[in-house]
């Protein structure tokens, strides 16, 4: 019989419960519940009400008493990171700085073909371990969730390693990594043929494999100049939903036509957005395609943000990833990004929170997180503040004091957080 807990008392509890995942959200459908407590029974949570009420009847039960003043939250859920990949790109962000463009910066050797060749050279295992620590980085933060891409590989083993390394690395840190083959990141530069035909190689001799393996559910392809043409794209989606994988796009960073690829292929998310216009938001709004806002690589190249308010008014869905990566959004901090977006998008506390919970455990397609609730895993996150509106009205600056993952305390910043 599996043991079971109560937490508490929080002075608030956000469950994030029954919010619509699509259009505007107003602050006042936040369910909040004062001097509350958790009773957690193994990996999931049993019941939430008043700790008194909990206290009371769950007699003989253990205990975890918190003592202060702490708002508690579903764990946070990053729907778009690359935190598997070797070295750093130092250099393309002091070239940005001085002024040279993405583009620029491609052609004179950097971007993403400089992370592919020091990913190429690194082994399985020292893969595995830095995305253990990048990963454990953000679970310090609060992001109990993380989705991982590979993509800096580009050939069919070099894709394989990434993945197994990503698998490996999800055995050894209390986060849960959810993995997304993104061999089509771009088509790299010593191949052999068109970006047609290694998007051909890569459906009939790598996503076989990824299947066979269990390595990842998900496929992503960059629908860009740079990349892979939207009537490439679908194509190649198509056979990946053949194989029984769900579908990902990175969307409409520099223009248009990603997202209504994302669209016609029944994409669970249609991620970046920064150059969306109004018939890509309406398209949007009228598919359950989920947007999600990268704001990293907003600030990371000096870009526009993602059209946010303009989507969640349209009425479309929307979710904030930090894509975390060593070109374009080298920061990986996922509160401060979705704080600065929060602001220069005029999204509120309960759209900015829903976009980091709820709504980013949609755009994976997770029923069993994001939300605080009786069946629910047992992630949650606790600041130690008066008020859970302080969570963005410090940018970021203030982090959890206490993670639990799985009902198990994996940190707490505040050794005196439980007597």
């Amino acid at each position: 019989m599996l043991k079971k807990k109560l937490i508490g008392p929080f002075r608030q509890l956000l469950t994030m419960d029954k919010l619509q995942i699509k259009g505007a959200l107003p602050d006042d459908v936040l369910e909040i519940i004062e001097d509350a407590g958790i009773v957690i029974e193994g990996d999931f949570i049993e019941r939430i009400d008043k700790f008194q009420v909990l206290f009371d009847e769950y007699q003989g039960i253990e205990i975890e008493k918190i003592s202060g003043s702490y708002v508690a939250l579903p764990g946070f859920i990053d729907p778009h990171t690359h935190i598997c990949w070797a070295g750093n790109r130092a250099i393309d962000y002091a070239m940005r700085l001085a002024g040279k463009s993405y583009i620029e910066i491609a052609k004179a050797g950097g971007g993403i073909w400089d992370t592919v060749i020091k990913t190429r050279a690194a082994s399985e295992q020292e893969l595995s371990n830095i995305t253990v620590y990048r990963a454990n980085q953000l679970l310090k933060d609060g992001i109990t969730t993380i989705e991982v891409k590979s993509g800096y590989g580009l050939t069919v083993d070099d894709e394989l390693k990434m993945l197994r390394a990503i698998s490996a690395a999800d055995k050894i840190t209390e986060a849960d990594l959810f993995s997304t083959c993104l061999a089509a990141h771009i088509c790299p530069k010593d191949f052999w043929g068109s970006s047609t035909d290694y998007l051909a190689m890569m459906a009939e001799q790598l996503l076989p494999k990824v299947k066979e393996e269990g390595l990842a559910n998900r496929v992503d392809i960059f629908i860009e100049d740079s990349a892979f043409s939207p009537e490439e794209a679908l194509d190649y989606l198509m056979e990946a939903r053949k194989m029984g994988f769900e579908i990902v796009v990175h969307a409409d960073q520099f223009t248009t036509g990603g997202s209504k690829i994302a669209t016609e292929a029944d994409a669970i998310s249609a991620d970046h957005l920064e150059a969306s216009e109004e018939n890509e938001i309406k398209l949007l709004a009228s598919k359950n395609t989920i947007p999600v806002a990268l704001p990293g690589a907003s600030i990371g190249l000096a870009d526009p943000f993602t059209p946010a308010r303009r989507l969640l008014d349209a009425g479309a869905s929307l979710a904030i990833g930090s894509d975390w990566n060593p070109g374009s959004a080298p920061m990986g901090d996922l509160l401060v990004q979705a704080a600065i977006l929060s602001m220069q998008q005029k999204l509120n506390t309960a759209e900015t929170l829903a976009a980091i919970t709820c709504r980013a455990a949609a755009a994976l397609d997770l029923k069993d997180r994001g939300v605080l609730k009786e069946g629910n895993l047992a992630d949650i996150i606790a600041f130690r503040l008066e008020d859970y509106r302080e969570i963005l009205y410090n940018q970021g600056r203030v982090k959890p004091e206490m993670v639990i993952k799985k009902g198990i305390k994996i940190s707490s910043r505040d050794k005196n957080i439980m007597t």
